[in-house]
């Protein structure tokens, strides 16, 4: 790797499977893996990063670059908050961290979404704030960010992860596909949220079939109308692979 300090994120939609990615970069163990440290900064009023309880955007962000002097970090959050400063910290933008982002269709997002939270609201569906930072991080940076989708993900989850390591200049390792099922401590303040993970071994098809039509539905199909052409932006620069024929 560089010998810069390395801040590796992956902002996402919630329910896209991205604490299953960050499941497969914890066990990697070559970076300090911080999950959904700004979401549960906005959430529970504080986060935890290499062992520091912090409780401000500012402090996070100056303790997620101190933390990589000391060796690489890779966090992932989700995108059903918008975090200002963030978007107001040009550096972190485009010179401190290199900035991913895993999307899955607004509809599957929805479903899972309302399953766990009946009463989910507009802006928690997470694709419009999630297209701002992506947004953000192209102006600065002048280039296109890596984006994944989850269904890639789990139809071709080693060529997938192989192109993604490619990108973002990390090594490949098919040993982090796969995993021991249980929970972990990163995980309590949220378990439920995290369930279906905690209960696999590796990336794979989700198993829950959910009985809700979102385009019938008068508020549902409301936040799926709003969310879309975010989606479809983002999903037009996807990464992606060919899986070779055997």
């Amino acid at each position: 790797m560089d010998t810069k300090p390395v801040i590796l994120a992956l902002w996402s939609l919630p329910r896209s499977r991205s604490t299953a990615f960050f499941r497969m970069m914890a066990q990697r163990g070559d970076f300090l893996a911080v999950h959904e440290p700004f979401s549960n900064l906005a959430e529970f009023g504080s986060a935890e990063v290499a062992g520091r309880r912090v409780r401000t955007p500012r402090a996070l962000l100056s303790t997620l670059r101190s933390a990589a002097e000391e060796r690489p970090v890779f966090f992932k959050d989700t995108t059903d908050e918008r975090y200002p400063a963030v978007l107001d910290d040009r550096d972190f933008l485009c010179t401190d961290a290199r900035h991913t982002f895993l999307i899955r269709h607004p509809r599957e997002t929805i479903r899972s979404y309302h399953a766990l939270n009946p009463e989910v609201r507009h802006h928690q569906i997470g694709v419009e704030a999630l297209h701002e930072i992506f947004t953000a991080v192209g102006r600065l940076t002048g280039k296109v960010p890596v984006v994944i989708d989850s269904a890639d993900l789990v139809a071709a989850p080693e060529a997938l992860v192989r192109a993604y390591c490619a990108r973002v200049s990390i090594p490949f390792d098919p040993r982090a596909l796969t995993w021991e099922a249980g929970d972990r401590p990163e995980w309590r303040p949220t378990r439920r949220w995290h369930a279906d993970v905690a209960r696999s071994t590796g990336f794979r098809q989700a198993s829950t079939v959910y009985d809700l039509d979102v385009d019938r539905d008068p508020v549902l199909s409301g936040h799926l109308r709003h969310h879309l052409p975010f989606y479809e932006e983002l999903h037009r620069h996807r990464l992606r692979v060919c899986e070779e024929k055997p």
